[in-house]
């Protein structure tokens, strides 16, 4: 897509339901849809509203192995609730093996900021860089919201994505957490309150996915 049509489409798709989103995003895919998560708080929502409109799309998760018995747990209910297409890509690191060699993923303290990176580029960006080559999305949905920090302030429905050269889509961009909330409510759907990513540290930077440090990395 052009810079013109992406701004094009984010000027019609801005007040639209996020299934009518997610519809336009799948017919734009030419079969190539993909959406990505890591079972955090609300993913079930995007999960749910994914396979409403395409009931086989690849669900790409890459899994760093530090994820909490909640996490993966939450995951295998959703797995079996929803019906997920899951394609699970690891880090080719075991986190035995980080810890062995690294002490542990870093805490999350503004001194560790590079050890963040290090253990994201390693142990996050690269199985999804390999999870996205292999699955080689046109389109990439994903459950990125403007109220979640500053950075994603400041994003839109629809960009091209120069980390992964792809389009990603982000339906549920504009919804708050009551909307979330409510949702998840409406359809029954779980929540996993006990999620935690050493490659984020914390809600207010990015593991660098959706931030241009990481497709530095991922290249490097």
């Amino acid at each position: 897509m052009t810079p013109e049509q992406i701004s094009q489409a984010n000027a019609e798709l801005k007040d639209r339901p996020a299934l009518d989103i997610i519809r336009w995003a799948v017919a734009q895919s030419n079969g190539r849809a993909i959406v990505s998560t890591n079972f955090r708080p609300y993913e079930a929502v995007i999960l749910h509203l994914a396979v409403q409109i395409q009931p086989d799309i690849q669900v790409l998760w890459a899994d760093h192995g530090y994820n909490r018995p909640a996490t993966y747990k939450h995951a295998e209910r959703l797995r079996e609730q929803l019906g997920l297409n899951v394609k699970g890509f690891v880090p080719k690191m075991t986190a035995a093996h980080y810890d062995a060699i690294h002490g542990g993923a870093p805490q999350p303290t503004p001194e560790n900021e590079e050890r963040i990176k290090q253990f994201s580029t390693v142990m996050k960006l690269e199985p999804f860089l390999r999870g996205m080559r292999e699955l080689a999305p046109t389109i990439w949905l994903t459950a990125l919201r403007k109220v979640q920090n500053p950075n994603r302030a400041g994003l839109d429905v629809v960009l091209a994505d120069q980390n992964f050269q792809t389009i990603k889509v982000s339906p549920v961009f504009h919804w708050s957490d009551a909307e979330m909330e409510s949702y998840l409510q409406q359809h029954q759907l779980p929540n996993e309150w006990d999620y935690f990513d050493p490659a984020k540290a914390d809600e207010k930077r990015e593991c660098g996915l959706h931030a241009a440090w990481g497709g530095k990395a991922v290249k490097a």
